[in-house]
């Protein structure tokens, strides 16, 4: 079984640094103003990044596995963060788009790839039942691949 890690440590306030492994670049996240300084992410842009790279991955992984090159790939995830019933702040839902480099009629497995990929993304197919993901799949040209749906 695979059991990445992660150690943080504060540096002061609401600063953590984030170190994953020695020969990684340190990451350091913070809360926003007034709460924190804003110097790094915050820990709800840190789920819709984790979000955003492993369907990313998915999707490029996919590709290559039929010969397509999708590069460069972009990537937009917005969060939605409200109150709950108990007035505590929460991550109520994660709208990913993922912008692909290429006109659709360049990749000749997309439609295999879109009806895949989704479901090899370890983090979103995590999180999804506690936290609503919406997906959408857009080429170079800016036609929708894959409509808004659940991931």
């Amino acid at each position: 079984m695979d059991q990445p890690s992660v150690t943080l440590t504060q540096r002061q306030g609401y600063q953590f640094e984030h170190r994953y492994a020695p020969e990684l670049p340190v990451l350091l996240s913070d809360e926003p103003p007034p709460a924190g300084t804003g110097l790094g992410p915050d820990p709800v842009q840190l789920l819709a990044s984790a979000v955003g790279n492993c369907l990313s991955a998915s999707i490029w992984f996919a590709c290559q596995k039929y010969k397509d090159d999708p590069s460069p790939l972009r990537t937009e995830v917005l969060a939605t963060v409200g109150r709950n019933e108990r007035n505590r702040n929460r991550v109520q839902g994660l709208a990913v788009d993922i912008h692909l480099g290429k006109p659709a009629a360049e990749l000749a497995h997309i439609q295999r790839v879109l009806d895949t990929f989704e479901d090899f993304c370890t983090v979103t197919r995590s999180i999804a039942p506690a936290v609503p993901v919406t997906l959408r799949v857009l080429d170079s040209t800016g036609a929708v691949l894959k409509p808004v749906d659940d991931a």
